[in-house]
């Protein structure tokens, strides 16, 4: 068992990496309970860290992805004691909620195929990635809350792919620095660049509205959370829309103030459902 001082250890190290990152939303902002706070830190960290084995590795990235995994399942398994303090964090939230291993080595399968796949034929190609790249963090943030209704999971599943789909949308320069592209290729040969990045943020809006009945469903510590996501998810899609879709040339941001007025959304609207909620209870 991890003993208190190395597991305060990892999770400092946890919260550094969530507290620094260049995504456009925060994964575990204070709108969310301090007690919670930490598991999602934990699971970004965990998300970042597989990332960067693949982005960051200089070529190396395929071998080293390859021994994260065998790392992150002798590790979720118990058939080793973790050495890297984010799978010491992260094998504390695994335990407590018995989360299933699945979703973790699926975000891992997504950055072994970024070794290999840079770009995505049609939608049916990319839908699959993003199934592996972007759902399974949803799925380990309703386990965190105790999300058990049947519908939850593919809701979430909606959410997160509309979120990574906006931010396809924003990064055609950052993904082409990379030798990547993330709008599906039979799009961009009928419609143009431009027009194939409008048709991903028209997906990307239609996901998104799932989001809605999602926040309806989840604990009142969730909601205002999750609608966070969706509401920046959908900013991002208005920031794309702004520059002409010509996100092949320019990457747009989303403002302070737009950030600002989607927190005091997010709040308001949490609040409202919450009122409606104790009515019909009462």
């Amino acid at each position: 068992m991890t003993g208190s001082f190395e597991l305060a250890a990892a999770d400092r190290y946890c919260r550094f990496l969530a507290a620094h990152h260049y995504e456009n939303f925060s994964v575990a902002s204070r709108l969310l309970p301090r007690h919670v706070r930490i598991h999602l830190a934990r699971i970004y960290a965990y998300c970042r860290t597989t990332d960067d084995f693949g982005d960051e590795s200089d070529g190396d990235g395929l071998r080293r992805l390859e021994v994260w995994r065998t790392q992150v399942e002798d590790c979720l398994a118990g058939r080793e004691e973790p050495i890297h303090p984010v799978l010491i964090a992260l094998r504390e939230t695994v335990q407590r909620f018995e989360m299933p291993v699945r979703p973790f080595l699926d975000l891992i399968a997504a950055n072994i195929e970024d070794q290999c796949v840079k770009s995505y034929e049609d939608w049916q190609a990319l839908t699959r990635y993003c199934t592996f790249s972007a759902a399974p963090v949803g799925r380990m943030v309703l386990a965190v809350f105790g999300v058990r209704a049947v519908e939850a999971p593919s809701l979430s599943d909606d959410v997160c792919i509309g979120l990574q789909l906006a931010n396809f949308a924003q990064d055609v320069l950052v993904d082409r620095e990379k030798e990547r592209t993330y709008i599906p290729q039979c799009e961009i040969r009928e419609h143009g660049m431009a027009g194939a990045v409008e048709v991903t943020c028209r997906r990307a809006s239609d996901l998104l509205a799932s989001g809605e009945e999602l926040e309806r469903l989840v604990p009142y510590a969730l909601r205002a959370q999750l609608a966070l996501y969706r509401l920046g998810g959908l900013a991002i899609v208005a920031a794309v829309r702004d520059v002409g879709y010509q996100t092949g040339m320019t990457r747009p941001t989303v403002g302070r103030r737009t950030k600002l007025r989607i927190l005091s959304q997010a709040l308001l609207g949490s609040a409202r459902r919450q009122t409606a909620a104790f009515r019909h209870a009462a």
